[in-house]
This record gives structure tokens, sequence and C-alpha cells, in this order.
């Protein structure tokens, strides 16, 4: 067929998909699924383009249909489009679950290891937030964080670095297992995967004693081995001083772990006391005096860490407007998972008209630029901000701009009165009541207590509240007060809008949660707020 009659086809199409936000019969989603399928193999780009970002908006509304086209979808990584790639990766990891996680990653891993830089960090994240949400076993999710250290190389984010050390940490298990396969990697030339090294050197700065004297090592390693090893990582030039901060510390912990005298390690120490940079010098002088007058306190000051458990602490916060087109997110996160790709919640992919407001992990970086990158074109008034803490000391990277949304006027404590309450949401026992206040000081902020009320006799685990306004607006969405509801129970949290028109209050509400071990997603508009909230 030729090209403009097929787009006019496609357009039939995604006018059929339309019928998607009515509720219509199975069997005609079906149909245009399968038809934008057929359209994946045509050799026109555009139209494949369209058809991924078609499938991309709908394959939560009828996500067995879209299976049903797993394989065309993941050859589109191959295409040599970047365009076209881009968007069969965001595809491919929504259609993750728990019955194909081990073929889609295995595909993923793949196109990992051959992608170009500009997929690396995002693609990278991506796979170990699916493999913490979908991993069938803790060896393979291991192997699976492995894999990415490895493929992604420099490319890897701060985030996966943390999260793998924690997992390590969780996994007794699997310590020393993974000591002896992070020891192999460490053999290699790891100069262009230093966050590999990072990990490493942390693992067998905590668990040497496992790689060296455990039994059941298959791995023969000797202290000399070790500190030769350590030495090359830290003289290295072309390591980066955060490495070598892991790389230090770690070397420190193991005269602690090794058997034999640490005249070597104590030696290597006290050559950085002198070093031109600073942080390693300071780490130098201090790690140097616990060789000598408080050589009493080195060992129980270097003694294991406790397993490290996930944060949960959130906050968010952006301004969008609604959209009229219900899509889906990359990955459905849980709470203590938080991506960028959350962004597209709203959006529709290419679509430059507004953003989706969700809580973001406060432990993980979050890289603005790939932000931009996700929203394409669209024109931002303010930059995105998150706070990075990490209570176990791991360098994690801040991006910390100026962001309207941050601003006192929302965060100070100000006189308000009680406009008046509303039922926003009220379906399957679970009941959203927003309490509605007008701040003296600052009339055109309006705060929203959401109240989470579970009427049901199942709990909801895994709750997700977020929220987009227009673009006109600017919003913030507070830590909620759990991610679990019981019974009877009730969380609560706290929106506050500007709204500097006095425009008509509309939001668009998307809540995620889990009942009885299924996972249950559900959106509305919220368009009935009394006059009294804006005007």
């Amino acid at each position: 067929l030729p090209t403009f009659l097929l787009v006019s086809v496609l357009v039939a199409t995604c006018a059929k998909m339309s019928f998607m936000d009515i509720k219509s019969e199975s069997g005609l989603r079906v149909l245009a699924v399968n038809i934008l399928g057929r359209f994946l193999l045509n050799n026109d780009k555009n139209i494949r383009y369209v058809a991924l970002n078609t499938l991309l908006k709908t394959v939560y509304v009828d996500t067995s249909a879209v299976q049903r086209h797993r394989t065309t979808i993941l050859e589109c990584l191959k295409d040599p489009d970047v365009s076209i790639r881009r968007r069969a990766l965001e595809l491919s990891f929504a259609l993750v679950n728990t019955n194909n996680v081990r073929t889609m990653m295995k595909e993923l891993l793949l196109f990992l290891e051959r992608a170009d830089p500009e997929f690396k960090a995002q693609c990278s994240s991506n796979i170990v937030h699916a493999a913490e949400r979908f991993a069938p076993n803790k060896r393979w999710h291991l192997d699976t964080l492995l894999r990415v250290l490895v493929a992604a190389g420099n490319y890897v984010r701060d985030d996966v670095v943390s999260s793998t050390i924690q997992l390590i940490s969780e996994a007794q298990s699997q310590q020393t297992y993974m000591v002896q396969q992070l020891w192999q990697a460490l053999e290699q030339d790891t100069a262009d995967r230093q966050p590999l090294t990072q990990v490493a050197t942390w693992c067998i700065g905590e668990y040497g004693d496992s790689l060296l004297y455990s039994p059941d090592s298959p791995v023969k390693v000797t202290e000399a081995d070790v500190i030769k090893v350590y030495q090359r990582l830290l003289y290295s030039p072309q390591n980066s001083v955060i490495t070598k901060q892991y790389t230090l510390l770690s070397l420190t912990k193991l005269s602690t772990r090794f058997n034999c005298p640490t005249d070597k390690i104590q030696e290597v120490v006290e050559a950085f006391g002198s070093h031109v940079h600073m942080e390693l010098q300071q780490r130098g002088v201090e790690f140097t005096q616990l060789f000598g007058k408080y050589d009493h306190l080195r060992r129980p000051l270097l003694e294991r860490m406790p397993a490290m458990e996930v944060s949960r602490t959130h906050t968010s916060e952006t301004n969008g407007e609604v959209e009229a087109e219900v899509i889906s997110d990359t990955i459905p996160q849980a709470p203590d998972t938080q991506d960028s790709n959350a962004l597209l919640v709203l959006l529709g992919g290419d679509a430059g008209e507004g953003d989706i407001v969700r809580p973001v992990e406060t432990t993980k970086s979050t890289d603005n630029q790939d932000l931009l990158d996700l929203l394409g074109g669209l024109d931002i008034g303010t930059t995105i901000s998150t706070t990075n803490s990490n209570s176990n000391g791991l360098p994690i990277n801040n991006n910390n701009n100026n962001n309207i949304l941050m601003d006192s006027t929302l965060l100070d404590t100000t006189p308000s009165s009680t406009v008046s309450e509303l039922v926003a949401y009220e379906k399957n026992g679970l009941r959203l009541v927003f309490t509605m206040e007008r701040l003296v000081e600052t009339p055109a902020t309006t705060v929203v207590h959401v109240a989470a009320n579970n009427q049901s006799q199942s709990p909801f685990t895994e709750f997700l509240f977020q929220a987009a306004v227009p673009k006109t607006f600017q919003l913030q969405m507070l830590p909620p007060s759990g991610t679990v509801i019981s019974p009877g129970g009730q969380i609560t949290q706290t929106v506050k809008i500007i709204n500097p028109n006095r425009t008509m209050l509309k939001m668009r509400i998307r809540i995620n949660y889990t009942c009885n071990g299924a996972p249950v997603q559900e959106q509305a508009d919220v368009n009935n707020f009394p006059p009294e909230c804006w005007q």
C-alpha cells in the first residue's frame, strides 16, 4: 500500500483506540492492537514510530493484546533509527512482568551491551528497577545487576551502585558468591567500569574474609593478590577520586579481615597522607591514626555494616497540564523504585503538553537532562530538583537547581482556613477524600489534604498516589504517611497548589496499589473543586 494510505489506516486505527477510554469491547481493542502490530513490520520508519508510540499509550489498557507482539517490538530495538529504538525500549520495559522477566531481561541486556552511550544510563536504571520488581530469586537478581555494571560501564548511574550494594548487604546467603564474582571482575581492567569497581571494593572490604578463607570458595586468593590489585586501583590515573575513596576505605577495612600482619596495608594508607587531593589526603591521615594511636579502635570501627534497609522517604514537585488521553508509564513503579520515566505517565511519549507529579526517592540521584530528553521539546518553566541523601556514606551525585516549587511560600507554615471537602474517588473499597484549605497569607495557594481510606476486607500494599494539574498551576506533593492501608485504615498525603491566575482548578489523579497479590491501577479526573478553592 502507498504510504499515505497506510497513514490514513493508522489514523483510523488510532481513532479506534480512543474507544479504550470508554471501555469498548475487547475484540475491537485487540483488532486495533493487531493492526498496529502489523505496522511495526512496515518499511516506512514513520509508520513504525507512530505504531510504537500508540502501543506505548495503550499497553496497560490491554496488556495481553500488546504482549502478542513482544517479539516484533524487541526486533525494533535493532532498528537503525534512534527514535524508533527509544520508543521500542520504553515499550519493552512496559511489557516486563513476572512471567517473561527472564526472556525480556536477556534481550534488554543484549541491547544494553551494544547500545549507544545515550541509552546506557537510562536503560541500566530501568533494568535495575524491573529486576527489583520482578526478580524470580536473589541469585538471578544479583547476576542481573552484575551484568548491568559490566555492560553499561561508566554510564551506570549512582542509584544502580547504591541499589546493588544494598541488595548484597541484605542477601547474606549470596555474599560469598558475589564477592567471588566481583573479585574476578576486579582482576580485569576496570578503568571504563568504575561503578563496577566501586561495588566490588565495597563488597570485598566488607566480606573479604569470605573471599580468602571460605572453604567453599573455588577462587584461591591470597592477601598479597588483593593488596596488589588495590595498589593498581589506587595509583591508576584513570580512576576517579570517588573510586579511590571507595578503594582506600575498603583496603583499611581489609586490615581487620586479614589474618596476616597489616604492615603493607598501613604503608599504602600512610602514603595517601600526603596526596595532592584534599579528600584523599584527609582519609589517608585519618586512617593512618587507626594503625597508631587509635589502633585499639580500628577493629570495632571497621566491623561489618548491618544489612541496609531501603529508604521509603519520598518527595516530589513539578507542574503540568492534564491531557485528555489515558496513557501509561514505561514501568509502573512501586514507591521504592521510582524513575524519571514516570513523567511519561500522562504525557503520551512525545506529546509536549504536561507533566505527571509523583513521589521520587530521596536516596536516588535525578538526571535533569534525561528528564528533559523524555519530555522532548516541552517548554518547562521550572526545573526538577531532588534532595539526595545516603545514611550509608555512599557518594551520590546531587543535581540541585533553583526550583520555584520549593519556594518558601509552599513550605512555610502559614495560617489557613478550611474551605470544604469532596470525595474525589470511590471504587473497589478505596475512598479518596480531598480536604481543601486556602492559605491566608498567600491566597493563590490551595492546600489539599488527601485521605485514602480502605473500606474493603483486604489490605492495600504498595499504595502510590499521583496527580497532574494544568501547566498554568504549580504543584508540590509532600511524602505520604505510608504505603500500606490495612482494612479500615487510612493514609494521608498533602498536595500544595499555586494558582496565580485564579483559574478553575482541575486535577487528574492516578492510583496504584496491590490487593490480594494483584496490581490495581486506576485513573480519574477531578473537576468538581468548589469555586471557593480557586476564585
